[in-house]
């Protein structure tokens, strides 16, 4: 049943497509000074999603602003970059370059494994079907650590959008308790200094919870991906994020007034097209997780520029 109702509220945004396509997102948009443009699993449209690869590409578009990524936890308590805390049969092979099949995921999971054992697996030379673009390569699920000093190498104010991938029905099976979770990406936003230019997000308001309580100097991202309205959602929360994050078809000039009544920003995601891209700055949103960051440029200038 969760399954069905999570499909059929995809279906039914999906089903509206007009709100992309006004004739006004026709035409270029003014971006507003300081406006986060994040690269989305690196940039999953052009290379494979949360890898080295996709990571230092994102960042040869200067205007991306933030690295958005997702961590799982290995059986050496290290934390691996990876949007599901198993081995996606979509997108990776195994170490002996066989597929995997959809009914074999639950037998990879990254938990269950050390470090060195993740990086022994391929999520790169298969591509992934949904994003025919991404150029396919040989690669594997990187250590956050690794990403971090690779980034910090090419640039160093880059800032970090850190989801904790988790969820109740998986404490102790597919990832650690969720305030061990939490202290885990605490102690390594520290350990790599990056404290100051991190956000952590999640879906799971037990981990923006721990997060709140462990660590309050650190903003966090309140993922969205239900219907309900804004002030029915922050009613789970007892604390105001900094960010809110739904999906971007859910976005309206409504809940961005909202957001900034209570000093909350609004960053969408995951935005792919450029007309749709026009039509949430025009709303107010304050950034925009995209999957290609190459099309930024088509979006508009800069309001500066046109001073």
């Amino acid at each position: 049943m969760i399954k069905f109702a999570k499909a059929f509220f995809y279906f039914i945004l999906s089903a509206l497509p007009f709100l992309a396509c006004k004739s006004t997102e026709k035409r270029p948009v003014a971006i507003p000074e300081g406006f986060d443009w994040e690269g989305h699993r690196g940039c999953r449209g052009l290379m494979p999603e949360n890898t080295l690869p996709a990571f230092m590409h994102a960042l040869t578009f200067p205007q991306v602003v933030t690295l958005e990524l997702d961590l799982a936890v290995t059986k050496d308590k290290q934390l691996i970059v990876s949007h599901e805390p198993y081995f996606n049969s979509d997108i990776c092979l195994k170490p002996s370059g066989d597929t995997i099949r959809k009914s074999e995921e639950s037998q990879y999971l990254i938990y269950e494994m050390t470090a060195a054992e993740v990086q022994q697996f391929d999520c790169g030379s298969i591509g992934n079907p949904r994003f025919p673009d991404q150029q396919k390569q040989k690669v594997y699920k990187p250590l956050f650590r690794d990403v971090v000093l690779a980034a910090k190498e090419k640039r160093p104010d880059i800032h970090w959008n850190i989801e904790i991938k988790s969820q109740a029905n998986w404490d102790g099976k597919r990832h650690p308790a969720v305030e061990d979770f939490a202290h885990l990406v605490i102690a390594e936003i520290q350990n790599l200094g990056i404290e100051k230019n991190a956000v952590v997000q999640s879906f799971d308001v037990r981990a923006l919870k721990a997060m709140h309580e462990f660590a309050p100097q650190i903003p966090l991202a309140f993922l969205i991906e239900n219907m309900e309205s804004f002030e029915s959602n922050m009613t789970r929360l007892d604390f105001t994020p900094a960010i809110y994050s739904p999906y971007y078809l859910t976005v309206t000039k409504k809940m961005a007034d909202e957001c900034h009544a209570r000093n909350i920003k609004l960053i969408p995601w995951t935005v792919n097209e450029v007309p749709a891209m026009r039509r949430l700055i025009r709303l107010g949103v304050d950034g925009i997780i995209t999957d290609y960051p190459n099309k930024i440029a088509e979006v508009g200038s800069k309001s500066s520029d046109k001073k």
